[in-house]
């Protein structure tokens, strides 16, 4: 494996194939790690493998439980546990009102949420097993200042964000030492997908009680200052 901090790390990002999963596998491998990229689509994945050399790629359905446990199986078996689950999947839709928050945006919201309650739930193990494991999660700034028009949307991040958090919780029980969860506030990552990807790899050099249950607004501006909400 390449030199660097993150040498002999396996890292998971799901939802891999957006301009953010790209950038954040690029600063992985940059810094070392081994790099699982996850996704739905073979061809973006391929796209993907070709931009960023050796990252490793596997196709599933992470709303799945099912499919989720036969990744775990797979990776496991061809890499070993993972250090690291970055959790990318995502969208935005909205509507012009509360009552324009339709079914069919919630499903696409709820359908996110599912894939980071399963990776985590599968994956959880191997956090708290490494010697330095960490989750990371990006959320947005709308979970604190909802809109109507946007409804589904920060009601779906606010309960992932509210998971993330949990998980932290239970990682300061069960890997006081080792392992971190954090989530990244953003109002949109457009622009700060490389910073976001350089973040990410910095989850590895903080004490994990630094950065364990924090939220870290991720703007061009201004310096990272993590609020913590123990």
């Amino acid at each position: 494996m390449s030199g660097g901090s993150l040498a002999g790390r396996l890292v998971l990002v799901a939802g891999a194939t957006s301009a953010s999963g790209a950038a954040v596998a690029r600063a992985l491998t940059s810094a070392g790690a081994a790099v699982v990229a996850v996704g739905t689509r073979p061809d973006a994945l391929e796209a993907l493998q070709a931009s960023v050399p050796g990252v490793a790629t596997h196709v599933c359905d992470l709303s799945d439980l099912g499919a989720v446990t036969a990744l775990a199986s797979d990776v496991h078996a061809a890499a070993g546990r993972i250090d690291g689950l970055v959790h990318l999947v995502g969208g935005w839709r909205g509507g012009g009102s509360i009552a324009g928050q339709s079914d069919d945006d919630w499903d696409f919201f709820d359908r996110a949420f599912r894939t980071l309650r399963n990776t985590t739930r599968v994956f959880y193990d191997d956090l708290v097993a490494s010697p330095a494991g960490r989750l990371a999660f990006v959320s947005s700034t709308a979970v604190d200042s909802p809109t109507a028009g946007a409804a589904n949307y920060a009601a779906a991040k606010a309960a992932a964000d509210t998971w993330v958090r949990a998980v932290a919780q239970g990682l300061r029980k069960d890997g006081p030492d080792s392992a971190a969860a954090t989530v990244f506030v953003v109002g949109a990552l457009t622009g700060l997908q490389a910073h976001l990807g350089d973040e990410v790899v910095r989850l590895w050099s903080a004490p994990p009680a630094d950065v364990n249950g924090a939220r870290v607004p991720l703007t061009a501006a201004e310096p990272l200052e993590p609020r913590m909400n123990q």
